[in-house]
């Protein structure tokens, strides 16, 4: 299977929690960027809540006409160095005119989505990739971004639904945290990955570098 390679790039606290709101007050924030940077992923997968919260319009989209698109397909709005990739399987997010953005979106979706949302995307000059009959299918959709879209590297950048969905797909190749100096503590907050099965086994990782920043930030890059 030819498809980009994948780095999950997350900041978090001592105790590995990433609400954002929370790392957002952390010494070290700036260095989550430079070291994104340093990673050279031009292309970066976000899930719906974090794009809900930071890059969608406010409201839910409601299609008049259900009918869903019903197979695999895409639609490519833009030729670009890298992307904006949002995961929404069921198409309820709404977004502004992406015309001429330098990073556009891109829209993940399922196969359940209904047409008129594939359409309201297009009409926002957004480029989209549907495929999955209940959930997306997240390997036939790397497939369709390194070939269609010309991803050669992409950064996920959360939260711990979507980081999740890419370690158990096999997709990911290495898990980036940078570990800021400080500690939330507060119960059910989101981590890295979260809601796997009991069932799945534990995920052994290589260490490959460690850098210490003047904020008290440490970066940590693991091989899977």
């Amino acid at each position: 299977m030819k498809k980009p390679y994948i780095i999950c790039h997350m900041m978090t606290s001592i105790d590995g929690r990433i609400d954002c709101a929370m790392t957002s007050q952390m010494d070290g924030v700036e260095d989550y960027y430079s070291t994104l940077n340093a990673l050279n992923v031009p292309t970066t997968v976000s899930g719906r809540v974090t794009a809900e919260l930071e890059m969608a319009e406010p409201g839910v989209f409601e299609a008049k006409d259900r009918t869903p698109y019903g197979r695999k397909g895409f639609s490519r709005q833009a030729e670009a160095a890298g992307y904006e990739v949002v995961v929404d399987t069921h198409g309820k997010l709404l977004w502004p005119d992406a015309a001429g953005m330098e990073k556009p979106y891109l829209i993940l979706t399922s196969e359940q989505v209904p047409q008129e949302y594939l359409r309201y995307l297009d009409g926002q000059h957004i480029s989209w990739i549907a495929c999955g009959a209940e959930k997306i299918d997240l390997a036939r959709a790397c497939e369709i971004l390194a070939a269609e879209f010309g991803v050669e590297r992409m950064g996920i950048v959360g939260g711990p639904a979507i980081n999740t969905a890419f370690l158990n797909a096999g997709l990911l190749e290495e898990v980036s945290i940078l570990m800021g100096p400080g500690i939330d503590g507060r119960k059910e907050m989101p981590s890295v990955f979260d809601g796997r099965g009991m069932d799945y086994p534990l995920t052994h990782l290589r260490l490959t570098g460690v850098q210490q920043f003047a904020s008290g930030a440490v970066w940590l890059r693991y091989a899977l």
